[in-house]
């Protein structure tokens, strides 16, 4: 009995030793919560920064497009084919480049302005289409590459440019590939313009009606 009553009181010494959860345990402090959350959010930080620092390290200048101007002389002319008569003017070749390299970014066009103009008293033109040859110094076409189109003029169907009566004309811009060949010096000789058309005979007459007015109501 006396062992046994020894353990029961070394057993209660020993709880009384225990210590018990209070309010601080069951909610923990600031404290101890803060340095988690920032720590989170410096490292969402320093990432940031270190994204932004490496793509504006890694990202290459910006390249400079700019357009090469290559003049044609005479810029402008006036040619006859038949009853119409032709006039181009402000022609000019123009290519796309990078500045700096002169890697070419836009194949060379041929651009300017036709004007066509019916010179006939007596005849109408209805015009079916037109296309550019350029011609080297040896009188032969100078081919564009494949992957180029050959260059065409069109006309709008049943639009103010299609017919043409007599003294009538019709401005139409012209934007057409340029070959690459032609822009060495002294290969291009001429630049020729085959138009396709349709004349026809033009009249004019006077239809009178007898008419006569009457009373007002």
């Amino acid at each position: 009995m006396m062992f046994e009553k020894a353990r029961a009181a070394r057993r209660g010494r020993g709880a009384t030793h225990e210590r018990q959860p209070d309010s601080d345990d069951r909610h923990p402090s600031k404290e101890t919560t803060m340095p988690k959350w920032m720590t989170v959010a410096v490292l969402a930080t320093g990432v940031a920064v270190a994204t932004v620092g490496c793509s504006q390290q890694s990202s290459a200048p910006a390249v400079v497009i700019e357009d090469k101007v290559y003049s044609v002389t005479p810029a402008s002319l006036t040619v006859q084919a038949g009853i119409v008569t032709s006039e181009v003017t402000e022609m000019k070749v123009t290519e796309r480049v990078e500045k700096g390299s002169g890697t070419v970014v836009s194949p060379a066009k041929l651009t300017g302005t036709l004007k066509l103009k019916n010179s006939s008293k007596d005849q109408a033109v209805r015009l079916l289409g037109g296309k550019i040859l350029y011609i080297d110094g040896d009188g032969q076409p100078i081919k564009l590459s494949e992957t180029r189109t050959e260059p065409a003029i069109k006309f709008t169907s049943y639009g103010p440019t299609e017919r043409l009566d007599p003294g009538q004309d019709a401005t139409q811009s012209m934007d057409v590939d340029f070959p690459a060949a032609a822009l060495k010096a002294k290969k291009l000789k001429e630049i020729r313009l085959e138009l396709a058309y349709i004349p026809s005979s033009y009249r004019e007459q006077t239809i009178n009606f007898a008419v006569s007015i009457g009373e007002g109501k």
